[in-house]
């Protein structure tokens, strides 16, 4: 495919297998597992260093496209997607993706870094303390919503998420049920991914990077995609199998390593 190595093929199969059954079973895009292992293959392939991890943040987003409609459609048909609270936040979604891309462009956040590892951390200490939110509170009103939207797409197009390491807290904080928030951050992703891809394609168009439109690395894109659909409703359908306690202790550790993930990054900067 593309001329690669059949080693680096399978490796990015394997990949792509497992980031889709995370998708399916957190709604987090598997863009936090896809990230780090996309910039180690790239540091090997002669790409250009101070492009190789804008490559993978893209590359991330655009495979999250595919997964995100595969895993939706399993959380779908068991009635799990709160498809209001969709429509509420997706139009920031959207506006806060294509800014985030392009702000990404030009990023050297080692601060933005340190303080979304705060904010991750907090999220996951949110969930494991068991903390429940005021029986009164619920999803802000439209406004309220694309606002909180918009931050969710602004940072998730920065680190190549599907955007669940945010929104799936902000719901369950907001009394939606754990599998709901799940399906409902499943999709949410394909907006977040549409909107931040098109934002890397049109920032990294005059690039000439090897293999690639703008910032997306095809040869990844397309393994990790064809083995990541098979998958992620594999992963829908155990979120579905697994009690909320077990699936929040899961959620957190993933919180956990991304925020640990994220201070390991400001610590380079």
């Amino acid at each position: 495919m593309f001329g690669i190595d059949p080693l680096l093929l399978a490796g990015l199969l394997v990949l792509g297998a497992f980031t889709g059954f995370a998708a399916g079973l957190l709604g987090i895009g598997g863009g936090m597992i896809m990230v780090p292992f996309i910039t180690m293959i790239l540091t090997q392939q002669a790409f250009p260093a101070e492009q190789i991890v804008k490559v993978a943040v893209a590359t991330s987003l655009a495979s999250i496209l595919f997964t995100s409609i595969a895993s939706v459609r399993a959380h779908h048909r068991r009635g799990a997607v709160r498809w209001d609270i969709v429509r509420m936040v997706a139009p920031g979604i959207v506006v806060g993706s294509v800014l985030g891309a392009q702000f990404a462009a030009q990023l050297k956040g080692a601060l933005l870094a340190a303080l979304f590892a705060g904010f991750v951390g907090f999220s996951a200490t949110q969930m494991l303390t068991g903390k429940k939110p005021s029986p009164s509170r619920t999803m802000p009103g439209a406004s309220g919503s694309a606002a909180a939207g918009g931050f969710v797409g602004f940072l998730s197009a920065i680190v190549g998420a599907g955007g669940g390491f945010i929104s799936v807290p902000l719901m369950t904080l907001c009394n939606v049920p754990m599998h709901q928030a799940v399906a409902t951050s499943a999709a949410l992703g394909f907006p977040i991914a549409m909107a931040g891809t098109i934002g890397y394609v049109v920032a990294g168009w005059h690039q000439s990077l090897p293999l690639a439109v703008g910032y997306v690395w095809l040869p990844a894109l397309a393994a990790v995609t064809c083995a990541s659909v098979l998958t992620a409703p594999l992963g829908a359908k155990a979120a579905h199998a697994l009690p909320v306690a077990s699936l929040k202790r899961i959620f957190a550790v993933i919180l956990y390593l991304l925020a640990g993930y994220m201070v390991w990054r400001a610590m380079q900067g």
